[in-house]
């Protein structure tokens, strides 16, 4: 399905429509090269934003799975609640939740293209040895020449391990420090969430910024074909 129509599609709930001007899918899914018949992991996926859009994008001969981290469910145990609706949706029925320890990524079969929005900063704040771990175990479930999509938050250059924790924000050069560490190859940056206004130094859910941050947008690929 082309772009445009995956996202008009009425099975989109209507909040999500109304987030797709500040979240600019269409533009982002464009850089990523998603396509039909792709089989995708959307990784820690929160409440199925981008599950839906990859649905209608893949089709019937490819598959999404919606990987929820196992240590939030232990925290939350919700967590997995709105990705598991999803998934029992008729209407999203290439869809398939998996909750899987974050760090030691499982699934059925190798991907073609792994995806987080918003979350790199969760797993770093944890322990740059984490965000490695989570990059190696994505390295994994990728087929050879497969696309590692990450997007986040911009922390001011420099700003190290307590922006993640502080701010919910990280600096970009340590995404890409830690990705190419567990092997994959960095190949092209977006700039459709760039806000040259977002001084850097507000948590992302303050009001002056909440849903207007600066984003990275930096697409990986996993070596050979």
């Amino acid at each position: 399905m082309p772009i445009a129509a995956a996202l008009a599609n009425k099975d989109r709930p209507e909040a999500d429509r109304a987030a797709d001007a500040t979240r600019k899918p269409a533009e982002l899914l464009a850089f990523a090269g998603m396509a039909r018949g792709m089989r995708v992991a959307d990784l820690m996926p929160g409440q199925g934003y981008f599950t839906r859009i990859f649905s209608n994008i893949v089709g019937k001969t490819g598959h999404v799975y919606t990987v929820v981290s196992a240590e939030r469910v232990a925290q939350k145990p919700d967590a997995a609640n709105a990705v598991k609706a999803i998934a029992a949706d008729p209407s999203f029925a290439n869809v398939s939740e998996v909750t899987t320890p974050i760090t030691a990524l499982t699934l059925p079969g190798l991907v073609d293209m792994a995806w987080t929005s918003q979350n790199y900063h969760d797993v770093y704040g944890q322990s740059p040895e984490s965000a490695l771990a989570f990059d190696k175990a994505v390295f994994r479930i990728l087929r050879p020449g497969g696309v590692y999509i990450v997007i986040d938050h911009v922390a001011t250059a420099g700003s190290g391990s307590e922006a993640p924790k502080t701010l919910h924000r990280i600096d970009p050069a340590l995404i890409r420090d830690q990705v190419t560490k567990a092997g994959f190859v960095f190949e092209s940056e977006s700039a459709a969430l760039k806000n040259p206004s977002d001084p850097h130094t507000a948590t992302v859910f303050d009001p002056s910024v909440r849903g207007r941050t600066d984003q990275v947008v930096f697409k990986f690929r996993k070596p050979g074909r």
